[in-house]
């Protein structure tokens, strides 16, 4: 997994947000996280809608999954996971993000840190707040096991997975991608 970041100020919070993740989700008392799930009216990108988990609390475990839309004005508060196929999220800063938050976009660049040609970089997510993220180097097609998959990553995160571990198990073909940010965030 690459530490990577525009700064080293960004590379110190990034690094962080990881430490002060560990095993503060998923407690009892803890209020509720979210794990919120974007689909998009571009058919291309939005190939992994079908793979999202169901709306709604998730059991014991402190978390909650979100089915949004990008016309959702609601701000997303607690996140600790974010997924969408949006080429660029309009205001990822508007995002309450917890530490150890993961985030990614279905796109051809998001992996090239800084040419992404248009789409926004992996190194966005971590610059708004996010801890990993995971972005494709090169036009990969949209075959879904090229990116995370939604539901794999979220059940070893909420399982105790660090986050390069949920990140590796949830990407089936990875030759074409890279993981960026903290590797040993586990916030469950």
């Amino acid at each position: 997994m690459l530490r990577a970041s525009r700064s080293v100020e960004s590379a110190k919070a990034l690094i962080d947000r990881g430490v002060a993740s560990d095993q503060q989700l998923g407690k009892r008392g803890v209020t509720m996280a979210h794990a919120v799930f974007v689909t998009t009216k571009d058919t291309a990108r939005n190939v992994r809608h079908v793979l999202f988990p169901p709306e709604g609390p998730m059991g014991k475990l402190g978390a909650q999954v979100q089915v949004r839309t990008p016309d959702d004005a609601d701000a997303v508060d607690r996140v600790f996971m974010y997924q969408t196929g949006l080429t660029r999220v309009r205001h990822p800063e508007r995002v309450q993000w917890l530490p150890g938050a993961l985030a990614d976009h279905l796109t051809s660049h998001g992996g090239q840190l800084l040419a992404t040609e248009g789409q926004m970089s992996a190194l966005d997510w971590l610059e708004s707040g996010a801890t990993a993220s995971y972005g494709t180097v090169s036009e990969p097609c949209n075959h879904l096991q090229k990116f995370p998959h939604p539901q794999v990553l979220l059940l070893h995160y909420v399982q105790g997975a660090t986050a390069i571990e949920a990140y590796w198990r949830s990407v089936a073909w990875p030759a074409q991608g890279v993981f960026v940010g903290e590797p040993l965030a586990a916030p469950f």
